[in-house]
Formats: structure tokens, C-alpha cells, sequence
């Protein structure tokens, strides 16, 4: 059975929203695509509250929904395995979102009007509501990925982005192992450095309300600089990667 399109997500102690979480987006699919096959795929990245439970409890009310719970990795390795459980159905389309309510489920639509001028698209952030903290290290991050590999992303990590399945596919097989921090910006960068337009869609970020950022303060500085490493010595495998993503992709519907 082909699936169209799956939107995949990450959740870390969201018991406050991630009913309503799951909800919009699942309201989304059904009015988007009535007639097309769609998953929402929403891994459990070993929550410490109750929202694996409340994933569990819901689950059989969303046809959709498929629950996968793991052992604690980080929002990283939550993320790719939310990637390989899209892949693993051979999803045409891999939307990313996170699970903490930040985002406005219409904006999807931008991103998806794009499908089909470019196999990695990303949204952007415009106006961001976190930490000051955050806001710097972003440009920190910003600035570093120019400098090491000469290429402009203006919100590479941010987790709005849609891919085609399988282009993902083939990012997937060049990510550096053990899983980086932010898998998200080596996937970007990747993308962009083999000739794709990201197109940098502004969309609506919401402030918090609900939930306790994972990462803070000094832990985020010490991330932030485990990144730049990372960054820094994946530049040395980088043109190999780009090479064997650089075919051509096939167009889908």
C-alpha cells in the first residue's frame, strides 16, 4: 500500500499537549487528503510523564496514528527514527514537525505546494518565540555552517521541513554515524550542497506553553559546540555524500 505522505514527530514529556497536538495534525490529514493513504507517526523518546500513555489511550480513536516507543536517545535520534519508520513504508513524502505546539498546521500547505520544485524543503522561522539563549546559538550556528562549508541556511534545524521519501532515503544512508547531535542540519546542509533550492518558507512559530524545554542554559552552549565539532569534521566527507546524492530524482503526484 502506498502511502502519500507521513508527517513524523518527536515526543518528549508532552503530556500537557500531545493529545491536541495529535489531533490537528490528524485533522489536517483527513481534510488535506480524504482519499489518500497518510500516517502520522509520533515516536515516544522514552517520556518520563504520561505521554507515552496518552499516545497509547488515543491511539485507537486515529486510524492514522502509529505510536513507536524507544528507550531515551534525544530529540536527534528520535528524529531519525521517526525518518526510517516513514521510510519504512515507503512514504512518498516525509513532513518533520515537533510535538510541543509551536507551530500552525496551515502552514504545511506553503511547503507542500512546493513538492514539486524541490525534493528538501524547509520552512523558516521569522519571528522565533525561545530563550534569548537559543535565539543566539541559532545565529551562532548560522554563521559556523557558512564558514565551514560556505553555504547560507537561515533556520537549518528547524523541525518544519517536508522530503521527498526518497531522497530521504538516500540522505539517510549518508549520515554520519554515531546519529550527530542535530541530524537535521547535516540533512539540510547535504541538501544544499547537492543543488537543491531549500526556499526557506516563512512560517508562524508560537511561543511555549505547555512542557519544559529539554535543553538549557550551559548544557545548550556545551551542545552547541559538540555540534560545531560534529560540523567540522563531517566537511571531510562531505563532497563524497553530495556526489551520491546528486541524481536525479523521479517526479511523483
Amino acid at each position: 500500500m502506498s502511502v502519500l505522505l507521513s508527517i513524523v514527530m518527536p515526543a518528549y514529556n508532552e503530556e500537557a499537549c500531545i493529545e491536541d497536538v495529535v489531533n490537528l495534525w490528524t485533522n489536517l490529514l483527513d481534510q488535506q487528503f480524504p482519499t489518500e493513504t497518510t500516517r502520522l507517526i509520533v515516536v515516544n523518546d522514552g517520556s518520563k510523564d504520561k505521554t507515552g500513555a496518552i499516545l497509547d489511550r488515543i491511539k485507537p480513536n486515529y486510524p492514522k496514528l502509529i505510536v513507536v516507543h524507544q528507550p531515551n536517545g534525544g530529540h536527534g535520534n528520535a528524529v531519525v527514527n521517526a525518518y526510517r519508520q516513514a521510510t519504512a513504508i515507503d512514504s512518498d513524502y516525509v513532513f518533520q514537525t515537533d510535538s510541543d505546539d509551536q507551530f500552525v498546521t496551515d502552514d504545511f500547505m506553503k511547503l507542500w505546494a512546493k513538492r514539486h520544485e524541490s525534493p528538501f524543503i524547509l520552512g523558516c522561522r521569522e519571528v522565533r518565540y525561545d530563550a534569548l539563549a537559543r535565539l543566539i546559538i541559532t545565529r551562532i550556528l548560522r554563521l559556523s555552517i557558512f564558514l565551514i562549508y560556505g553555504t547560507y541556511i537561515k533556520d537549518s534545524n528547524i523541525p518544519f521541513r517536508l522530503i521527498r521519501g526518497s531522497f530521504l532515503k538516500r540522505l539517510l544512508a549518508q549520515l554520519p554515524t554515531p546519529t550527530p547531535f542535530a541530524p537535521n542540519i547535516f540533512l539540510a546542509v547535504m541538501a544544499r550542497k547537492a543543488g537543491n533550492d531549500l526556499f526557506n518558507i516563512p512560517i508562524t512559530h508560537k511561543e511555549r506553553l505547555t512542557g519544559t524545554v529539554s535543553i538549557l542554559k550551559w548544557k545548550l552552549l556545551k551542545v552547541c559546540i559538540q555540534s560545531f565539532k560534529e560540523l567540522a569534521r563531517f566537511r571531510l566527507e562531505l563532497s563524497g555524500k553530495v556526489a551520491a546524492l546528486r541524481k536525479p530524482e523521479p517526479v511523483l503526484h
